[in-house]
């Protein structure tokens, strides 16, 4: 029996959590999307790096807004009672390839029809994976996590004003996540253009659009087309799952071993993963 004042410690992370911690590390800290285009088109990803035009930034930056408010009211309406137990990630990596055959074969005029619709269907795969890591998509904090997702992997963020690093991510979503569970709590979507929704989804799409105009870019490559552009949106599924399985693992842990020992864990581990190979 434990002497009054005595605090229950958190219990320690066992071989194979600590496994599937590092698992998580090495998606969240490793490749980027301009990384996974750069093994399916070659030499050809050099046309992701080229500024897009200000017209088509623009309607990026519109399809991106767009897409993520779409994405807020199903995670907010419909997630809890229509997600299935089991995550199908091939299915939606198809149905998102097929919305990708259509941005590839009408080009950037087609992203604001397509992007909303394909990150409706990631969504649902994100919802997927999170439930199987045992979180209750009732709740708002859940479906807020969900939506961060779109937040991470974004390419070289310092040069685009953005913090680096899976925490640094989450450490700058923290309080626009608090004061938008608070608020959906207690106002639900009534309310869906207040100021603390506003900056949340501001603050992702800042990151989310940063992939989206790489994805834009790969699709108007001229011999992508059709076909190439169903790969590059099955390309930019699979990282955004990729994200969610990492971000949920990392979030499941924590609430059995609290914040701080997952961190500092997490930590350690990326360190390691950062270290050069001794020979």
């Amino acid at each position: 029996m434990l002497e009054a004042g005595v605090m229950m410690m958190p219990p320690s992370m066992s071989a194979q959590e600590l496994a599937e911690l590092a698992a998580a590390v090495k998606v969240l800290e490793g490749d980027s999307f301009t990384a996974r285009m750069t093994r399916l088109l070659g030499g050809q990803v050099r046309a992701i790096g080229r500024a897009l035009p200000a017209s088509a930034r623009k309607a990026v930056a519109l399809a991106t807004e767009a897409a993520l408010k779409t994405a807020l009211r199903v995670a907010m309406r419909s997630l809890a009672t229509k997600t299935p137990a089991k995550a199908n990630n091939r299915w939606h990596q198809a149905a998102a390839a097929a919305t990708g055959a259509f941005g590839g074969a009408f080009g950037i005029v087609a992203t604001a029809v397509e992007l909303p619709v394909s990150t409706t269907i990631l969504l649902r795969s994100i919802a997927e994976i999170a439930r199987e890591e045992g979180e209750d998509l009732g709740t708002p904090q859940a479906a807020l996590a969900c939506l961060e997702v779109f937040a991470l992997g974004a390419e070289k963020p310092a040069e685009a004003g953005l913090e680096s690093g899976y925490f640094a991510v989450r450490a700058g979503l923290a309080q626009s996540v608090s004061e938008s569970a608070r608020f959906l709590l207690k106002q639900g979507l009534a309310g869906e253009t207040a100021p603390v929704l506003v900056r949340f989804l501001s603050q992702v799409a800042a990151r989310f659009g940063v992939v989206v105009s790489q994805k834009v870019a790969a699709q108007a490559i001229p011999v992508v087309g059709a076909v190439g552009g169903a790969a590059v949106n099955a390309a930019f599924a699979h990282h955004f799952q990729s994200m969610a399985r990492g971000h949920f693992a990392v979030r499941r842990l924590e609430r059995k071993h609290g914040a701080e020992m997952v961190r500092f864990e997490y930590e350690r581990l990326r360190g390691e993963l950062k270290a050069p190979a001794v020979s």
